[in-house]
Order: C-alpha cells, then sequence, then structure tokens
C-alpha cells in the first residue's frame, strides 16, 4: 500500500538539518501549487498542517535536482510533464509517500481467501487473475501467491496469474526484487517460510521462490488515471489505499472496481475503509469484503 506520508514519518532532528534546509522554506503559495499537482496526479488529498514535513521530503529532492527553489522545481516537473516526460514526476510522488506494508498483514483477509475464494477458484475453467492494488513493496502479492499455491490444485496454481501495481516506481523497484530482511519475513507461518523463500547468497536476506515470483506482474499504474488492462479479475485486493482519496475519487475507484471483477468476484479493501457511504454493486459479505 502506497500513502501519504503522516506526521511521524519524519523526526524533529530530521526537519531541522540537513542539505535541504539550505532551500527558502516552502511558502504558502508553493504548498498550494503542490497540493493542486498531488491532487490532479494521483488523487491524494494533501492537508494544510503538512507544510514541514513536505519540505523535508521534497526539499532534498530539490537539491538533488539543482532546483535553486520549490517554485524552480516545480517548474520543471510541469514542464516535463508537458512533454511527456513523467519520471521527475514520478520521483516527486516518490518523495512525498511512504509505504506500509508486511506479508499476511489484516490476517483475516486471507483467512477469508483461503476458506471461502480459493477453494471456488479450484474448480474454474477460466485462467485465474488476482489484482493486487497498492502493492508496495511486494508483500502482498507475494503472500495471495503462495496461499495459491497451497491450496489450489497444481493444474489451476500453473496458469493463475497476480497483477500488482502501485504508483510509486521506488517501491516496484524493491517488490521486482522480492528480497527482504529477516524481520519482514517473521509474520510468514514458520511451515510457510520455508516453502516460500530461499536464503539469498550473502546468507542474511531471504528471497521468494521463482515460481512465486513468475506468477506475478509489477507494473506501475495511477489508480485514477487511465488502467491500461482489462478485467475479469476472481479477486481485486486495494487495501488501505482508498482512505487518503477524497469521496468523489473513491466513488469512481468503486465503480471501476465492479466492471473489472468477474461475477462473484471480490473485492477486498482495508479495515480501516468501508464502501457504506458510496453508491456500488456490491454485496456485503464481511468487514473489509464486499463480493459482485
Amino acid at each position: 500500500m502506497t500513502t501519504f506520508l503522516r506526521s511521524s514519518d519524519a523526526p524533529a532532528a530530521d526537519i531541522a538539518a540537513g542539505p535541504w534546509a539550505l532551500i527558502p522554506p516552502l511558502r504558502p503559495h508553493e504548498f498550494r501549487r503542490l497540493r493542486d499537482l498531488l491532487y490532479e496526479t494521483c488523487g491524494i488529498r494533501l492537508r494544510a498542517g503538512k507544510e514541514e514535513l513536505v519540505r523535508s521530503r521534497l526539499g532534498r529532492r530539490v537539491v538533488d535536482t539543482g532546483a535553486p527553489s520549490f517554485a524552480a522545481y516545480l517548474d520543471r516537473v510541469e514542464r516535463r510533464a508537458l512533454h511527456r516526460e513523467f519520471a521527475e514526476l514520478g520521483a516527486l510522488v516518490d518523495a512525498l509517500t511512504t509505504n506500509q506494508t508486511a506479508f499476511f498483514r489484516e490476517p483475516a483477509h486471507f483467512d477469508f481467501f483461503r476458506a471461502n475464494v480459493l477453494p471456488a477458484m479450484a474448480h474454474g475453467a477460466r485462467p485465474i487473475r488476482v489484482w493486487s492494488a497498492g502493492c508496495s513493496t511486494g508483500e502482498e502479492p507475494f503472500t495471495i501467491a503462495v496461499l495459491m499455491r497451497e491450496h489450489l490444485p497444481p493444474d489451476r496454481f500453473a496458469g493463475a496469474r497476480i497483477l500488482a501495481t502501485d504508483v510509486s516506481s521506488r517501491v516496484l523497484a524493491r517488490a521486482r526484487a522480492a528480497t527482504y530482511g529477516a524481520r519482514a519475513v517473521t509474520a510468514i507461518p514458520a511451515t510457510l517460510r520455508r516453502r516460500m523463500l530461499d536464503v539469498s547468497s550473502s546468507g542474511d536476506r531471504f528471497v521468494v521462490r521463482e515460481e512465486l515470483r513468475a506468477m506475478v506482474r509489477f507494473a506501475r499504474l495511477n489508480l485514477i488515471r487511465e488502467w491500461p488492462l482489462r478485467g475479469p479479475f476472481d479477486a481485486i485486493f486495494c487495501r488501505n489505499v482508498m482512505i487518503y482519496f477524497d469521496a468523489g475519487a473513491r466513488q469512481r475507484l468503486v465503480e471501476r472496481f465492479w466492471h473489472m471483477l468477474a461475477p462473484g468476484g471480490h473485492l477486498f479493501v482495508g479495515h480501516s475503509e468501508s464502501l457504506g457511504t458510496l453508491t456500488h454493486g456490491f454485496h456485503y459479505v464481511q468487514p473489509a469484503v464486499y463480493v459482485r
């Protein structure tokens, strides 16, 4: 899951020091301009009161590019975007987003997926497709992948595919590497860990096994823009992403998910999220789980 930075993401010492402090403070009109750009780019609402955190995060990038001010940097970003050069716009989004995820995070979802969704998938004729929307550094799609391997017949697993997307190129690079530290893998049940991971050549990291990596395709995707993909999907996981969108963006996103799901397909959202205030065609199953 990619989310906007929080107040706990930058300690006071980090705000008070660093090379970015050599540039002028982020002025109110620059903050408003940045807020509008971020909303137009990826639908994230940047609230007032985040100015110093933005200065801490983005100021480093301003210094790295040699821009003399935030205004000059934003000029550069917008000018390049007009020429369809989006690398710096992506770097801006990367600088202002943080990512929280874990293997088997919110385990009730995976319990439901194993007990109720995978049995239906086991007997279908169409190849299985699952979408992890907001996949961050890859723990979610690889969790889905190992559950598929453990609970699907070999012929159904062989044809299953997982699409894993995120707006951040930075986290997608880490996800594609499929390499994690010892602390990250402690959330994986011990019985699965041995069948899911290999030890890296250095001996201090863990690498997701090739058969699981092969079934996951990572791609950069902005959820509020056009989607160069087609359904239907049997399940969509979009967890702890919509809380950062306004009501209009959430409404449009849920409608698009509905059209992307096969009849009987499931949508998983974060436990802090709900579709209760939106108009949609989903049926409620249990907290944060819906079915078309």
